[in-house]
């Protein structure tokens, strides 16, 4: 019974949600609506599950000081000490306190200043850091090896240079336009083509989910 009612509440669910997408009727509408809302109970325990699972782990690295064991003590510093400024600030009577279920956390000075100046510039590091792994993923893709990569390369020319001011206006014109095309019919038809498969492959893996063929979100009992 452990392994058969999950698997029926996924295929009566997962028909139904089939279903409701093509039935008009406004019950259809409320029982989608009410579904739809228990995400946000599955999401607040999926947190949950998240941030003890995040503990648990980084405890255990630190009591058997496992490699870069450092790391953990920050990560653990780092998110009891943004929950705490999280849940605590002043109100309108400039009264400081607890606040669990209302907005005066977010508006505490330590927790956007934590935010504002730690995070964002972690974020952002983060991001820059991947336009040096583009460039060279983009150095090995448009290497004129054969017909196709070079025919992807002078592509990636036209299309990159488009907006160069020094062309001209009758060059620049015939730059945009090729751009344009290039963007527009063989550009689109790949991403529909991969938009058909990402579909294609979304569909087949909810049919074995509903059907109980993949049962991967069980967990291995």
């Amino acid at each position: 019974m452990k392994r058969q009612i999950p698997i029926f509440l996924v295929f009566v669910f997962g028909v139904f949600m089939v279903f409701q997408y093509f039935s008009p009727h406004e019950a259809s509408e409320w029982i989608y609506k009410f579904l739809m809302d228990w995400i946000y109970i599955i999401g607040i325990f999926a947190m949950a599950l998240g941030i003890w699972s995040l503990i648990h782990v980084s405890y255990d690295k630190i009591k058997h000081k496992r490699h870069d064991w450092g790391y953990s003590v920050v990560t653990l510093a780092a998110l009891f000490t943004m929950m705490f400024f999280g849940i605590t600030g002043f109100n309108e009577n400039g009264e400081w306190g607890f606040y669990f279920m209302t907005q005066e956390g977010l508006t505490n000075p330590m927790f956007r200043n934590f935010f504002n100046h730690i995070l964002v510039p972690i974020e952002t590091t983060m991001f820059s850091l991947l336009a040096f792994f583009i460039a060279s993923a983009a150095y090995r893709a448009f290497r004129a090896r054969n017909v196709l990569a070079t025919m992807l390369l002078v592509s990636a020319l036209i299309v990159m240079l488009r907006f160069n001011p020094y062309f001209g206006d009758t060059f620049g014109f015939y730059m945009n336009k090729t751009a344009a095309w290039l963007l527009n019919v063989p550009n689109m038809a790949a991403k529909r083509a991969i938009l058909i498969g990402i579909g294609l492959g979304m569909v087949g893996t909810a049919l074995k989910v509903i059907l109980g063929i993949e049962r991967g979100y069980m967990g291995k009992g």
